[in-house]
């Protein structure tokens, strides 16, 4: 069986290890979505991951919610990834873009406008604006004609992150996002062609990623789910007749890897309630058939067992590869590990503390 450190092909996208950096919104790029010249010594500095999964990247300005997120949607943003993605490049590494729409959790004061989701609903508890915390708002439902116009933002946020240069895109179908609020039972209470039965349920996540498949080749495409309970508010009452049937509809599309947020009774991850609902990860296995990348708060010990027995194909590290550049050289030589500091991860303001001043094992 390989090991963590072996190579890997995710459709057109060779990784040299099986240690991918997972999606982690560290908010420093500027009000207007643009990425700024220190996000390219961050992600230069983390260039020894298997793939590099972008921060979650928004794909007009109704999609994004979160304070000095990035953006693709614009010229501008584009050029201002290009040197992110080259300072990848220069060190050897791989990158790709995940592309979102936050659906319900975004804030009128940062959008501009009132949020969106598949049917009315609020999300609980509250947001971080330009103005302080707020609770959130109620979405109020799309129209077919606006999911349309969505569907259509991700296949064109895919063409801006090739032209950024990024190698692929991952569509941010987990954590309670707009994807993943179309999958639920528990915000989807649509009665019309994206509402009801799973399977109609499934067909924004299909369109999607249609979209972005036409835009730029499925061997430049992956998704990330989390099959797990409730998340930001958001749950389904049966997880396993969507998330299960979700898995193969990708294989048969032909997306090149899939990664899962699987949680547990002990998550750390503030956004999801722990929960004791069993794994699907086993039964997506079964479905679909290219690489799987799990993540789930994985020791070293655990990661590398995973992909020696054969759970996953690679593991994606998120705490880990804030506080250790050099991630993968710790885990392959068994150094120690930095630990993070809480205060420093999100927030324009930081600058580089907490960000670009992690010292390497030498």
């Amino acid at each position: 069986m390989p090991t963590l450190f072996d190579p890997i092909s995710l459709g057109a996208v060779d990784a040299k290890n099986r240690v991918f950096m997972a999606p982690l919104t560290r908010a420093r790029a500027d009000k207007d979505g643009l990425p700024t010249s220190i996000m390219a010594e961050y992600y230069a500095q983390r260039a020894n991951a298997g793939v590099i999964i972008s921060e979650a990247t928004a794909i007009s300005r109704q999609a994004m919610g979160w304070i000095y997120a990035p953006g693709i949607w614009t010229k501008e943003q584009i050029e201002a990834w290009k040197p992110i993605t080259e300072a990848v490049h220069a060190k050897g590494g791989k990158i790709v873009c995940q592309i979102w729409h936050m659906g319900r959790l975004v804030h009128s004061s940062v959008t501009g406008e009132q949020p969106v989701a598949p049917s009315p609903s609020t999300a609980p508890g509250y947001t971080h604006t330009y103005d302080g915390k707020k609770s959130y708002e109620e979405a109020r439902a799309l129209s077919v004609d606006e999911i349309h116009e969505i569907v259509k933002d991700f296949g064109q946020a895919a063409r801006n992150a090739i032209e950024a240069g990024f190698d692929g895109v991952q569509i941010h179908g987990a954590n309670g996002y707009l994807v993943d609020e179309f999958l639920r039972d528990g915000t989807n209470h649509r009665e019309d062609e994206y509402g009801g039965t799973p399977e109609k349920r499934l067909r924004f996540l299909r369109e999607v990623t249609e979209s972005a498949i036409a835009a730029i080749g499925a061997d430049r495409v992956g998704v990330r789910l989390s099959p797990n309970g409730e998340i930001q508010g958001a749950m389904d009452s049966k997880p396993e007749t969507v998330f299960v049937p979700a898995a193969q509809m990708l294989q048969d599309l032909g997306v090149a890897w899939l990664e899962l947020r699987e949680s547990s009774s002990q998550s750390t991850f503030q956004m999801e309630a722990p929960t004791d609902q069993p794994k699907l990860s086993p039964e997506i296995r079964k479905v679909f058939k290219r690489p799987l990348v799990l993540n789930q708060d994985y020791s070293p010990e655990d990661a590398k067992a995973a992909v020696a027995e054969g759970s996953a194909d690679a593991i994606s590290f998120g705490r880990d590869y804030i506080a250790n550049p050099d991630l993968v050289e710790r885990l392959e030589k068994n150094l120690p590990l930095n630990e993070g500091d809480i205060s420093t991860w999100y927030g324009a303001w930081h600058g580089g503390k907490g960000y670009t001043d992690y010292p390497t094992a030498q």
